[in-house]
């Protein structure tokens, strides 16, 4: 800055003003106004700190892109920060690898994601079909179980042209109905999420199905995919304590109503439509302390780091 703008106090200047503090201090202490005003002060009721949400951190194993074993890709999400990292199940991998990749690492594996719920839906018309997609839950459980986690995440059915809602809506239940011992066994929640299938497109409805299948089942919540047609944060309220797990993503409604339906998608965690701080104040009053998982296009270890950095400001709005 040029010197002839400079708006430095001289020093005469400098001097009057320290000296008019003091005697201001000195008049307070003699006249005993200053302990006054500090009792006063003390008395005053003082904003608390929001306490830091109690809230773990996690990422799907298909999204480290660096690694070649289970050892390399926990060790990486571990070094990076994360808390835990969801499996898919059932898998190709052998229990006592993922236990030895997670006790060397000290990373967490707070549930799974069951791999066949879309190949093998729990409401189709074939029994063979629903057959197989029991089959494959009772693993995801079994394996959750093993791995010390909480939850499988289920996508419990579709609906399309063939397949009318309210059969779905039966078909499912009843199978879902024939794992719920092995879940209560096991200490496992299942917990459905709302994804693009055309099904339990309400959170009352949600709610309701929930409900009607008992305390072993709730909620795995993906923010991301409720913006297309709903405030996230309804849903929350409406759900309330069935809320078992987050998944953390984003969606653009201008980038849909501009460039097509799934193109929502594409932009970075926090630079959509979410509303984080609403979701974040309507989970903090449903008292929602657990987990939440990345689910976006993952990469290397700065890749990784970034998403970790976008959703922990997301989390913390």
């Amino acid at each position: 800055m040029p010197d002839e703008v400079r708006t430095e106090k001289p020093p005469h200047a400098l001097q009057r003003y320290s000296g008019a503090m003091l005697n201001r201090r000195t008049l307070l202490k003699e006249t005993g106004i200053g302990a006054g005003l500090a009792a006063s002060a003390a008395a005053l009721p003082r904003p608390s700190p929001r306490p830091r949400r109690a809230i773990k951190k996690a990422l799907k194993y298909g999204m480290i892109g660096v690694g070649s074993t289970l050892l390399e890709k926990f060790a990486a999400a571990k070094q990076v920060g994360f808390d835990g990292v969801e499996m898919d199940s059932p898998n190709g991998f052998e229990t006592q690898a993922v236990l030895d990749a997670k006790a060397a690492t000290g990373i967490e594996i707070p549930g799974v994601v069951d791999s066949v719920h879309w190949q093998h839906t729990l409401g189709d018309p074939s029994a063979d079909v629903r057959a197989r997609g029991v089959q494959g839950l009772e693993t995801a459980l079994r394996d959750c179980a093993a791995y010390g986690g909480t939850t499988v995440l289920l996508v419990p059915g579709v609906v399309n042209e063939h397949l009318p809602y309210h059969l779905v809506y039966e078909r499912s239940q009843t199978e879902i109905r024939k794992v719920l011992p092995l879940a209560e066994e096991l200490g496992v929640k299942i917990a459905f999420e709302n994804v693009w299938n055309n099904f339990l497109l309400s959170p009352l409805e949600a709610a309701r199905y929930c409900d009607e299948l008992g305390p072993q089942c709730g909620w795995f919540l993906d923010v991301g995919n409720l913006v297309r047609f709903a405030w996230p944060e309804h849903w929350v309220q409406a759900l309330g304590k069935r809320i078992l797990k987050l998944d953390v993503k984003e969606y653009s409604r201008k980038k849909q109503n501009d460039e097509g339906l799934w193109k929502g998608f594409q932009v970075e965690i926090g630079d959509g439509d979410c509303g984080w701080p609403r979701v974040m104040k309507a989970l903090d009053e449903v008292g929602y302390e657990g987990w939440a998982s990345a689910e976006v296009g993952g990469g290397g270890l700065e890749r990784m780091a970034e998403i970790l950095t976008r959703m922990t400001a997301a989390l913390e709005a």
